[in-house]
């Protein structure tokens, strides 16, 4: 498959992927998270959009933006998937290993950097885990959705 097949393949299977994170997060802010503070995607979209001085569109099109900015995220780390996928390890080890890395460069990194969100050791313990879990859950699905959209392009390929 051809490199820029592998970034499209990677960029749609994180675009779905989102999906069940964010199913996921839903149920499992109902067993063991303070469900009467926002998810982090709603968190750190507020955050951004206040810094770019856009919190009217925000206020406008409650969740819409924090929709569209949460699966335009996970589009964009999927891209990148790829790189991990050609290791010689199982596709869901590489994916669930995968989620973990976006989950600590997000939130231990990047998100905490640009003031968009509190350090993982100021938040409470649940809402970190609820997170940690989410991404195990994207990075699975990420890799389960990506192995089918490669062997899609690689059958028609043969064709």
């Amino acid at each position: 498959m051809k490199p820029i097949k592998k970034l499209a393949a990677g960029t749609a299977a994180g675009f779905i992927a989102t999906l069940p994170m964010s199913v996921a997060m839903l149920i499992m802010e109902n067993w063991f998270a303070d469900s009467r503070e926002p998810l982090p995607p709603k968190e750190v979209t507020e955050q951004a959009m206040h810094a770019v001085g856009l919190d009217e569109l925000e206020k406008e099109h409650p969740n819409k933006v924090t929709v569209a900015a949460h699966f335009s995220y996970g589009a964009a780390v999927g891209a990148l998937y790829p790189v991990l996928h050609s290791l010689p390890v199982p596709a869901i080890v590489s994916g669930v290993l995968y989620g973990l890395i976006v989950w600590a460069a997000s939130y231990l990194g990047v998100l905490p950097a640009l003031g968009l969100i509190e350090p993982v050791d100021e938040r409470p313990r649940d809402r970190n885990l609820l997170m940690i879990v989410a991404h195990l859950v994207w990075g699975a699905s990420l890799s389960t959705i990506y192995k089918k959209l490669k062997s899609r392009g690689e059958h028609t390929r043969a064709r």
